[in-house]
């Protein structure tokens, strides 16, 4: 048996994992009116999950994902560094998008997979453009 993007045991990659539960909270936010905008902005100095649009606010959003919570919770993975990556990501696309005039926002969706349908849950203003809770 050859190793596929898979690998050889079967299991999906972290990449792969990544994008499933990116998959999910887009389609759990747009289940609740929020508009995403696009996925995946990323430059050297970041990436930003999601870019979505929820009334006249602009949602940046960092997707996070747990398997269990053994290690802590999706939401806790989001540190100041992590965070100030996806300031540094929204800002690049807000000034290619025009949005530098709109009010925003930086959201964290936490997305608990394992047996069963995943769990997700929204933290609206989980941190602020200096990167702090």
């Amino acid at each position: 048996m050859t190793a596929g993007a898979t690998g050889r045991t079967g299991r999906r990659t972290t990449r792969e994992r990544g994008r499933a539960a990116e998959e999910v909270a887009a389609a759990w936010l747009a289940r609740r009116g929020y508009v995403v905008l696009a996925r995946n902005h990323a430059t050297p100095r970041g990436e930003v999950d999601l870019v979505c649009r929820e009334g006249d606010v602009l949602c940046f959003v960092e997707v996070r994902s747990r398997s269990s919570v053994a290690w802590g919770k999706p939401e806790e993975t989001v540190t100041r560094r992590k965070a100030l990556r996806v300031v540094a990501a929204a800002t690049d696309w807000a000034l290619r998008h025009g949005g530098l005039e709109q009010p925003m926002r930086f959201d964290v969706v936490a997305v608990r997979t394992g047996p069963g349908e995943p769990e997700v849950e929204l933290f609206q203003g989980a941190f602020d453009a200096a990167g702090r809770r």
